[in-house]
């Protein structure tokens, strides 16, 4: 298919201007119902209107001390380290991220086929799931970087060809989550609404992007009348509680001054029913390991 004909039945449009546009998003965000999985149906009514649902305990102490325990042995491991899948901090080289950590790990492949963490997903999605991406991040006591904000499914959308954003992650929290040590901030309600951001996709972007996002981060105007209009939650918790939110959310999180370390495990559920096709806005696709092509149902 032509870019020019893609582009013509791509109901995302981004990175096609100089400026950013924000569409309506069409169709419901959740698919499925209260008798599909263990959301209530109350619950699964506030992620539609708000994009996001908090479960306070989903792993358990013993749980938590093992995937804590993996998550150090990593982060230390200097195989681990000098893989392309592994994001270090340019300036004091500290982890930022360690990519694909379901397939190279087993106790992360635990958790991310668990069913406690499956079956909330395919709930949402209303269908199996696969998993698109997982990744564990690190904010270290006061060296922690920010993430900008944006919504993932543009960068999936444009970078990886995602259709839609028929799409969930799971941040899995390993330590508690404070208003002053970098938590996740969502606008919520903004799932609804579409940033079409302006620019082009720079050759080799998540090169990039993985350290400190540029092309698909929405303008300070778009995201300021976004501020106006939904307000900003703060999303705090305590560790082996978890956060689900739709791939369409405007989410960010400030850098970590504080002593206190935070550090979650974040796995991207995909419908089978929206694999990826070639990237929307992008010459190439970005690797398997961080926009994964097997659909394999998880679970």
């Amino acid at each position: 298919m032509t870019e020019t004909l893609r582009r013509h039945h791509d109901t995302y449009p981004t990175r096609t201007g100089r400026h950013d546009t924000v569409l309506d998003r069409p169709g419901p965000v959740v698919r499925g119902s209260a008798a599909d999985g263990p959301i209530d149906a109350q619950t699964l009514q506030g992620f539609e209107s708000k994009g996001y649902l908090s479960v306070e305990r989903l792993v358990g102490p013993e749980e938590l001390d093992l995937l804590r325990a993996e998550l150090a042995r990593m982060s230390q491991d200097p195989g681990v380290r000098a893989d392309e899948r592994t994001v270090i901090e340019a300036k004091s080289r500290q982890v930022r991220s360690i990519f694909d950590v379901h397939r190279t790990s087993e106790i992360f492949k635990k958790i991310a086929n668990d069913p406690r963490v499956v079956q909330r997903a395919r709930q949402i999605l209303g269908s199996e799931v696969y998993i698109h991406q997982s990744r564990v991040n690190f904010k270290p006591g006061f060296e922690g970087k920010e993430f900008s904000w944006h919504s993932d499914f543009e960068t999936w959308h444009a970078e990886d060809g995602m259709p839609s954003p028929r799409a969930v992650s799971i941040s899995i929290s390993l330590t508690d989550n404070y208003s002053f040590n970098g938590p996740l901030m969502i606008m919520p309600g903004s799932h609804h609404r579409y940033v079409s951001c302006g620019g082009e996709t720079p050759e080799d972007n998540y090169k990039s992007s993985l350290i400190m996002q540029g092309a698909g981060t929405p303008d300070k105007q778009t995201l300021t009348r976004f501020a106006d209009d939904y307000g900003i939650d703060v999303l705090e918790g305590k560790a082996g509680g978890a956060v689900m939110f739709d791939s369409n959310a405007m989410h960010a999180s400030n850098g970590n001054v504080s002593p206190y370390p935070r550090s979650n495990i974040f796995i991207v559920f995909n419908s089978v029913e929206n694999t990826l096709v070639e990237p929307f806005g992008a010459a190439e696709p970005r690797p398997d390991y961080i926009g994964v092509r097997d659909f394999t149902p998880a679970g």
